[in-house]
Formats: C-alpha cells, structure tokens, sequence
C-alpha cells in the first residue's frame, strides 16, 4: 500500500481525489493507497512529521492558507527533503511549471487532469519518474511564475533550496554541446522538453524504449547534467534561442493511439 498526503483547502477537491483512488483500487487498475489530508501546509508538515516513517508522496496546491505559489515547495524542500512532492494545481504557466522542477518537485499536474491521468501520473512518480503532462511544457509562456521570493511582505522568508537547479551555460556553449548530439539525440531532447515518456518518445520515433532510455543517457553526458531534469531546464530555456528544429523533430508525428495518449 502506498501512502500519499494532498494539501489542499478545498475539502470537495480532497474527497473528489480520495474517491478517484478508492475507485482506482476497486477496479484494480493501480495498486492500494492511503490517501491523508491536509488543508494547510502547517497541517501538512505536522502529518508528515507524524507519518515520517510511512509517507511515499505528497501532492501539493499551490494555493493554501499560509504559503503562496511555490512558498510551500521551498519549505518543504527545506524542512523535509526526504519526501517526493508534486504539484496538483489550477496554475499552468510553462515558468511556474519549469520553477516547480528546479525547486526539486517530482511532477506537475494540473487540476483538470481526468482521473486516468492522475492515475497514471502517480504510478509513474511512485515509480521514480519526473511526471509532466506535455500539454503544460508546450504552454506558452502566460503569467511570472509563482516563485517562494513573490509572497507578500507578511510571509515568512523561506530559503529556497534547488536540489537540481538547472547548469548556467551561455548560448555559445550549449550550442557547442548541442553540436556533439547526434540527430536522434536532439530529436529525443526536444521531447523530452515537451514532457513525453521514454514510451512516448520511443512510440513517436518507432524505436524500442530501451534504444530511447540510451539516448537519454548520452544526452545527460554530453550536456554535462546529473538527471533528465536539469536536461530539460537547460534545454526550456536554451533551445528556443536556436534557430531550426532536428531533422527528427521536423518528421511527422506518429499519431497516437486514444489509450495511449498521456503516456
């Protein structure tokens, strides 16, 4: 059984997602869960230091009581690094999604994500994965980001800690990097930055998953980054400055079949 945490001040969201797992479980399509709520990060932070030894995610709004935007990431981050957290919000902003990650979060999902993805997306989490829907990485650039450092003037400072804050390199060199990748390799990166699975990925370029995970791990070399996170913060914020897509990327879309649509 998997024990998860949502924080979260809509009492009806909480039990709407407590329902979808409970359902989840009856049909055996995921396993077991314990779901434990919280309607603040204070109420937050006082389960999981009560459930220390048991708690395998949290799921967390980026809108509660006493934080605001990615306050409550920094200081969990901050006072309980240990525990894998998401975000499960109404804010979409590309910025806010690509902050959440250098911040150190798991995976980001929106509020209008339908149960089968939820589902999904917590399997892959509990699994180890960074889980980003590609709609939300191929959102424009809308609002500033919720950063820790936008609360107001009464919030309490939070240090915010990155645990894989995303390489500083200048155009000229992750041009230079990007030249050692081969065809394949940026056709993968550049997917990986729209939030597409390995499966995905391997799916769109009609290659074994195993050939995709490869890639990736020639990717990560090459660029000089520790994890698939900091490629993909690197990548959001350098690739839109290069001009020309990959031959790879430029190839036509495989169209992807309605159940496998947010794999």
């Amino acid at each position: 059984m998997h024990r998860l945490l949502i924080a979260d001040d809509h009492p009806l969201f909480r039990d709407a997602i407590s329902r979808t797992l409970s359902l989840a479980v009856a049909d055996g399509s995921t396993p077991e869960y314990e779901l434990l709520q919280a309607a603040s990060l204070a109420q937050a932070l006082s389960l999981i230091e009560s459930h220390a030894d048991s708690l395998d995610l949290l799921l967390l709004d980026l809108d509660l009581p006493d934080s605001h935007g990615l306050e409550g990431l920094a200081r969990l981050r901050a006072e309980a690094d240990w525990l894998p957290v998401a975000i499960l919000s109404a804010h979409e902003a590309r910025e806010t999604v690509l902050e959440a990650l250098a911040l150190g979060a798991v995976g980001y999902l929106s509020k209008s994500s339908p149960a089968d993805v939820l589902r999904e997306a917590l399997a892959r989490m509990l699994a180890g994965e960074v889980y980003v829907p590609a709609q939300l990485m191929r959102a424009a650039p809308r609002a500033a980001p919720l950063s820790a450092s936008s609360a107001s003037a009464s919030s309490v400072p939070v240090p915010p800690p990155a645990p894989q804050p995303a390489p500083s390199l200048s155009e000229a060199e992750f041009a230079r990097r990007w030249q050692t990748l081969t065809t394949k390799q940026r056709g993968v990166l550049e997917r990986m930055v729209l939030g597409e699975s390995n499966k995905m990925i391997a799916w769109q370029l009609g290659v074994a998953e195993t050939t995709v995970k490869s890639h990736v791990s020639a990717i990560l070399h090459k660029l000089g980054v520790a994890s698939r996170v900091q490629a993909i913060l690197l990548a959001s914020h350098a690739l839109p400055a290069m001009s020309g897509p990959s031959e790879t990327s430029a190839a036509p879309r495989r169209e992807t079949p309605r159940s496998s649509a947010h794999e």
